[in-house]
């Protein structure tokens, strides 16, 4: 009989899989044990192994996708055996549901046309003349009601959230109807103006445009033209908005152009002084740059008057979007509701290393043993939170919950992101011990063969970013910890000690600590505890 797997939870915090890769295929013979993929959760990619034994029938998730923990991964049985009844009854919820929507999506269509636009009229609506522009207000209207207007015309000068701009009109027609007059704001998109022929009924344009929520849905002769108001490409020029900026409307010793005519002559090199302007007053518009034709005669004078010549960009915008990986969509969504729940602050102590340096020399000089700064961070922290035991707690809402335990969790910087394997009983480890697992753990972080128990359970975590010379920085608690510490990298500078000024080796560190558990008086005790150990190794190995 076949056996349906499901996508199975590999970790507290998984909620959907990606598979990685595919051990066996369809066709395959399963054994019970046998791995059957690599499955990337959001903490690590691990090996799935089979229950069951049989045939593999069919492969619900291909390499590279990703579903939801409980949904069809595979389908196991005898070979031969018919599988559409169980595909088909494992999708069936998502089959209702999309028939479900289908008649409330084609009533919503059929009801939309409530009233039709009469024919030849454009309603113009507030472009959006920026990429954070949200709404414009009316400097001033170009144009009155009752104006003929040729497309290229500028009507107003709106004014955005980075500058005053011209828009221009990409129809022709009267100007029937202003819908935001001078000095209004409007959002983007709201009906700005109404263009179309003399004696059109605008009062029958506007029930038209807002019985549909959109004029551009419902003019069924001029859809595709109808596309053009919403996105207003040309119009947006947002890498110059002061040449786009308008402080005239007459010449005033400026070349009158369309900022869709200047973004053209721009990207093709040409020099406005030389175009013959056909649109109102002289005004250069789309059309002109479109015909222009360079005279000959006129390129060896340019290249002779000026002796500075300008640079024109050029190029092509390129960017790319890639996937997130299952690691990094938890370590933005834990990391964003640690740093919007807890209410993080910040305690800053600086560290005499002189003689952690002097300790840690002498330490590694016996055989077989190698000490790093950070394994003697963590064992302080270890120490420190045996006396501090507020700060090695977990809020629960109703209850504090006070970990009598010490599992010290250290960040480790992966490709993908970032994982916290977890020293257990880490105030019972030697400096050499901590060393040790340290490495073990980072090792196995980068390759991916980290398991669920080894990145779980933490009470307190230490973040280590000095050996790329960061001298001082502050974290997100890693929840349900209470407190985080980050540590910078050793300085070499003048220092007092004695009363004269002396080289010395210094250490800051960060304490970010969830006010809801760890008070300021108490973060700063725990701090000056662990200071005392870190300028006193020897404290450490008693």
């Amino acid at each position: 009989m076949a056996e349906i797997i499901n996508m199975p939870r590999l970790s507290d915090t998984m909620e959907e899989g990606t598979v990685a890769k595919w051990l066996k295929k369809v066709g395959d013979k399963v054994e019970e044990g046998d791995i059957l993929a690599e499955i990337e959760t959001d903490k690590a990619t691990m090996e799935f192994e089979s229950f069951y034994s049989g045939t593999l029938l069919h492969i619900g998730v291909a390499e590279g996708e990703t579903t939801k923990v409980d949904e069809l991964l595979a389908v196991i049985g005898d070979e031969g055996e018919d599988v559409n009844a169980i595909i088909n009854g494992a999708q069936a919820t998502e089959t209702v549901e999309e028939k479900t929507e289908t008649p409330q999506e084609t009533t919503a269509d059929t009801a939309a046309p409530a009233a039709e636009m009469p024919e030849g009229v454009e309603v113009v609506t507030m472009p959006r003349l920026s990429d954070t522009m949200e709404e414009g207000t009316v400097a001033s209207w170009l144009k009155k009601i009752g104006d003929e207007v040729t497309e290229g015309d500028i009507l107003a000068e709106i004014e955005t959230d980075k500058a005053t701009m011209e828009f221009e009109s990409f129809y022709a027609g009267t100007l029937l109807y202003i819908g935001v007059q001078e000095g209004e704001s409007a959002p983007v998109d709201s009906i700005l103006a109404v263009i179309g022929p003399k004696g059109t009924d605008v009062d029958a344009v506007l029930n038209a445009s807002k019985s549909g929520g959109s004029a551009q849905t419902e003019t069924p002769k001029s859809e595709p033209k109808k596309d053009t108001p919403v996105a207003k490409p040309e119009p947006v020029v947002e890498s110059k908005p002061a040449a786009t900026a308008t402080t005239s409307t007459t010449a005033g010793g400026r070349i009158l152009a369309s900022p869709l005519a200047k973004k053209m002559a721009s990207e093709k090199g040409i020099d406005l002084a030389n175009v013959q302007g056909t649109g109102e007053n002289g005004r250069i518009v789309k059309k002109d740059i479109e015909s222009y034709k360079p005279v000959e005669t006129s390129a060896p004078a340019s290249t002779e008057v000026s002796g500075v010549q300008s640079f024109v960009p050029a190029g092509q915008e390129s960017v790319e979007e890639v996937k997130n990986s299952q690691m990094r969509k938890t370590i933005a969504k834990r990391l964003a509701e640690s740093k919007f729940n807890a209410p993080h602050y910040y305690l800053t102590i600086e560290v005499d290393m002189d003689n952690a340096m002097a300790s840690r020399k002498q330490i590694n000089n016996l055989p077989d043993t190698k000490v790093s700064f950070n394994d003697m961070v963590v064992k302080a922290c270890a120490m420190a939170l045996k006396k501090h035991p507020q700060v090695n707690t977990s809020w629960k809402g109703d209850t504090t919950q006070y970990n009598h335990h010490v599992h010290v969790g250290v960040a480790v910087a992966v490709d993908e992101g970032l994982v916290v394997p977890v020293l257990k009983f880490t105030d019972q480890l030697g400096l050499t011990q901590i060393g040790s697992q340290v490495k073990d753990l980072a090792g196995k972080a980068r390759n991916k063969k980290l398991t669920p128990a080894e990145m779980e359970g933490s009470t307190f975590t230490v973040s280590n970013l000095g050996m790329f010379g960061i001298q001082e920085f502050t974290s997100i608690i890693n929840q349900p910890n209470s407190a985080i510490l980050s540590v910078g990298a050793i300085v070499q500078k003048p220092v007092v000690k004695d009363g004269q000024i002396v080289v010395g080796n210094t250490m800051k560190v960060t304490l970010a600590c969830d006010h809801r558990t760890v008070d300021g008086a108490t973060g700063a005790q725990f701090l000056q505890t662990l200071k005392a150990y870190m300028e006193n190794p020897v404290t450490m190995l008693a």
